[in-house]
Parts: structure tokens; sequence; C-alpha cells
């Protein structure tokens, strides 16, 4: 992985490659971004710059034998860590190597959900065992075999439990020119011990611009389909790759078209819409509430006086300033809640039919609120 083929992120870049040039390399740091920034890639062009034998001023030479072994992941120095579905007490990362590079591989923008789709999960949980535990330290108590580092990339650090103090003293004290670099979303999920040793490499969320450009260039989307992709991301890559494998089409249409049969009450055409929303499938349901998650935002700029804040395309803008003129600002919020309540329950498979009547009628109630409110003005 080289540092130009991870999109944005240039600041974060260029720390990573200054800390080289110094030779100020901390043995322990820990990448801290939303799903979707790059953390995971960062890391691994990090340590694929280290380890290149012909590195350039602003990346690894991507030709070297070194590098060679980094884009397929088979470096004898470059090892992973990762939340697994232990089958048995004694399997450890290793034991699902050659799943974990294929899944980066094909998306370094790795999500916990896609990783899951690798492995045969079934019902358990992930995490990272205490057999992986000392695996890890096993591993990092020799020097390294071809490059300058041996190098740790532990991905989701926060599913270590307690089992995560069996790794202090190494990081603490660990072989020379070895190289910890942990890669979370949660910082609060981790265990101090762990934090309190590493060095913080913050990594923000990716730029509305910088999507929308990346999957234009990359992924040949129109403007309009990758501005919409790249509104509803969010700043998470992951979501927008995930985006483009579905039927999305616009959800601008659907979602207004909702709002005024629940602001008209129209009990039977709302039915008629929850078993058109019922047969969008998972993923396309939670887009769309993602959707109008996202669009209620705006509104509630529009209502706060902070227009110039807003990024919606014109005609989408239009409809917004015209919803802000006719609902209240208690009203929008309350409607945002059960959007978000309905997407976490869309996640874990709630009915559809159920559920999106269920969100109709509190929307219906919601709006209400509005006109009791302006009558009594």
């Amino acid at each position: 992985m080289q540092f130009k083929q991870i999109v944005g992120q240039d600041a974060v870049k260029q720390r990573l490659i200054k800390s080289v040039k110094e030779n100020r390399v901390s043995h322990a740091q820990l990448f801290l971004g939303p799903q979707g920034s790059g953390s995971l890639p960062l890391a691994v062009a990090y340590a694929q710059y280290l380890s290149c034998e012909n590195r350039g001023e602003d990346d690894s030479c991507g030709e070297c034998s070194s590098c060679r072994k980094y884009q397929k992941l088979m470096h004898p120095d470059l090892h992973f860590s990762y939340p697994f579905f232990a089958k048995h007490k004694e399997d450890t990362a290793v034991t699902f190597i050659e799943q974990w590079r294929e899944a980066f591989l094909n998306n370094p923008y790795l999500t916990l959900d896609a990783w899951r789709g690798y492995l045969d999960a079934e019902n358990k949980q992930a995490n990272i065992n205490i057999a992986e535990c000392h695996q890890i330290i096993k591993k990092l108590s020799f020097k390294p075999f071809e490059s300058a580092y041996k190098v740790l990339i532990l991905w989701l650090p926060e599913y270590l439990d307690k089992e995560g103090n069996a790794l202090l003293k190494i990081i603490e004290e660990p072989q020379p020119n070895t190289l910890f670099l942990l890669v979370t979303q949660n910082q609060d999920q981790i265990l101090n011990t762990i934090l309190s040793r590493t060095q913080l490499i913050k990594i923000p969320a990716l730029g509305y611009h910088e999507i929308v450009d990346y999957l234009v260039e990359k992924h040949q989307q129109n403007d309009e389909a990758a501005a919409q992709i790249a509104y509803l991301a969010n700043g998470s890559l992951s979501d927008a790759l995930g985006m483009l494998t579905e039927n999305s089409g616009s959800f601008h249409g659907l979602f207004v078209q909702w709002l005024r049969l629940c602001f008209g009450n129209k009990g039977i055409e709302i039915v008629g819409f929850v078993d058109q929303a019922s047969k969008l499938g998972r993923e396309n349901q939670k887009n769309f509430l993602r959707y109008g998650i996202s669009f209620l935002r705006e509104c509630c700029l529009i209502l706060s006086g902070a227009g110039n804040l807003v990024h919606l395309p014109p005609n989408e803008l239009e409809t917004a300033g015209k919803m802000a003129g006719v609902m209240s600002l208690e009203a929008i919020e309350g409607i945002i809640t059960e959007l978000e309540k309905a997407h976490y329950h869309i996640e874990r498979n709630a009915n559809p039919k159920i559920l999106f009547l269920d969100v109709s009628l509190q929307i219906i109630k919601q709006l209400n609120l509005t006109i009791r409110q302006r009558v009594d003005t």
C-alpha cells in the first residue's frame, strides 16, 4: 500500500513521512479515526514506507523487494492482529490470514461487517483472545528478519478484553526496532493501560469533495450520483463504497413523499409507502433512513439561521427551504430521533413493515405538534 493510493489525509501523510525522515518513529502509535477515514490503509502505507529499500520524498518506491511483498501483505516482518470469530480456543489471527489478505486487498477501507462476511461467523462475537495475545508476544520476541523494522498492525484493539494486559510488557519494552501500530475507531473502549503507552495519531473523517472526486475519477460516477453518495456517506469512504453496490437511485423524492403523506395523515397511502419501503432491501433501507437524517439536519441549519453551512444540490435545497418554513425545529429534531432509532433497528433485522409503519405514526405525531403550535400562536 502506498500513500498515493489513499484518498485525502494529506496532513496525516506528511506527519508520518516527517517522523521517518527525522528518525522520530515512536515504537507504539495509535491511529484513531472514524470508520472509512483510511486509518488502516494509512498504517499499512506507513509500515511499507519504513521498510522500503528506496523510499522517495513522499512515498515508498513500490518496486523494491520489500514493497512488492508489502503489496501482497506477505512480508516476513509485517504481522497483523484483528478481531475474529474463534471456533477453537487455540485459534489466532494466523488461522484466518488468507481471508484477511483477501479482504484487505479487495477493500483497504475494511469494516468489521465486511470482515465478518469473509468468515464463518455464525452467531459468535468478534474478539482478540488470549491465544492471540500470546502469539503476538511470541512473534515479536525475535529481531526483524529482512527490514529495519518488525511491524505489528493491530486492527480494532477495542476488541481486546482484559487479556490485552498480557501485551503491556512487550508494548512498553519491545525488542529493538519493533513497531506497534494500533488502528482504532473508539478510543474510549481501549484498555487505559494500553492507551497510556501509545502516541496518538488523529485521523479525521474525509471531506465531502474528497469523496465526490474519488467516486467520479475512480468509479466513473456522474456528478449527481457522486454528490448524493458522498452526502450520505458523511465522511466515510467505506459507506460510500458500500453504496456503489446498491441500487439506491435518488432517495430525495421518496423521502419528501413520505413526509407529505404523514403531514396529510393519509393512512391508506402511507400503508402503500410502507409496502414500497419494505421491499428496498436492508442496505437500501439503511441508506434511505440515513439520507432522511442528513436532509433534516440541513433543514435544522436553515431554521437556525445557518443556511450558509447547508450543502445540498439546488433542487433539494429549495425543498429544504420550503420544509423549514412549515416545520418547527422541535418537530424536525423529534423526527430525526425516530429515524435514528429506525436505523438502529434495521441493522438488527427488525421487521421492515412494522418498523416503517411505526415510524410513520411517530412522524405524524411530531408534525401534529407543529400544527398545534401554529394554532396556539
